[in-house]
């Protein structure tokens, strides 16, 4: 195990046991696309005159869903326009933006590589709309390894409930308790606790470490991308140290 990472202290299988089934968040955890959700909310809101939305505003939202964030910052601003043009507008914007090229990081699909080898069920659980989320798993090769994945639209509640997750579950054939929760923000761990899993967390933002959420994490890379380790997080999830 990495040095830095920290070990297992939340949700736990017994002693020896491995993971059922893998569940990855997608943004910031999967794929550096963060960037991409902020210039899609940036142009949405210019388009209704708000102006000066930066990207300290937008790490506010992140693990949020697309539509949760949309009705809060409508709310804030005074936006006049239905929640669900708000949506369709920042899911173009962002679209375009992502099939202009979307970065996988390169620690990840190792990893994501290593248990489709491994023959471990897996899938994506996200805040993203489904076209977003095909959009993106596609343009980035992941699709073959990964073609089970959960919208927050196909739930009632968004993260941090556990809704998306327990949905993903459903749809592997897995008991909640046997599967582990790749994460890189704080309502992502939230929504791992409340669901009975296990975490492995990789802060997308530095300065969420110390977030409480992420206390209820199994295992930690404080480091984030940085300092993730495949080999480590790898025996962690199959039962190894």
């Amino acid at each position: 195990m990495s040095s830095t990472a920290r070990t297992p202290t939340g949700p736990s299988a017994p002693p020896g046991s491995g993971a059922a089934a893998v569940v990855f968040d997608l943004d910031g955890t999967l794929v550096d696309s963060e960037p991409l959700y902020f210039e899609a909310g940036r142009r949405t809101l210019a388009g209704h005159g708000v102006t000066g939305f930066g990207w300290e505003d937008h790490t506010r939202f992140i693990g949020i869903g697309t539509r949760q964030t949309l009705t809060t910052l409508r709310a804030e601003y005074g936006i006049e326009a239905p929640v669900e043009q708000l949506l369709a507008e920042k899911n173009r914007h962002y679209l375009e933006l992502a099939r202009g090229g979307t970065e996988v990081f390169p620690r990840m699909r190792a990893f994501v590589e290593r248990l489709h080898a491994a023959g471990l069920p897996m899938a994506v659980a996200s805040g993203s709309s489904r076209t977003a989320i095909d959009a993106v798993l596609t343009a980035t090769g992941l699709a073959a390894l990964l073609p089970v994945f959960v919208s927050a639209e196909e739930v009632a509640h968004g993260k941090p409930e556990p809704d998306v997750l327990l949905e993903a579950a459903r749809r592997l054939g897995v008991e909640p308790g046997r599967c582990v929760v790749v994460e890189d923000a704080p309502p992502g761990a939230e929504a791992a606790r409340r669901a009975g899993m296990r975490c492995i967390a990789v802060p997308y933002v530095a300065g969420t470490v110390a977030d409480p959420a992420f206390a209820s994490a199994g295992l930690l890379f404080p480091g984030g991308q940085g300092e993730f380790d495949p080999d480590a997080a790898y025996a962690w999830v199959t039962g190894g140290s």
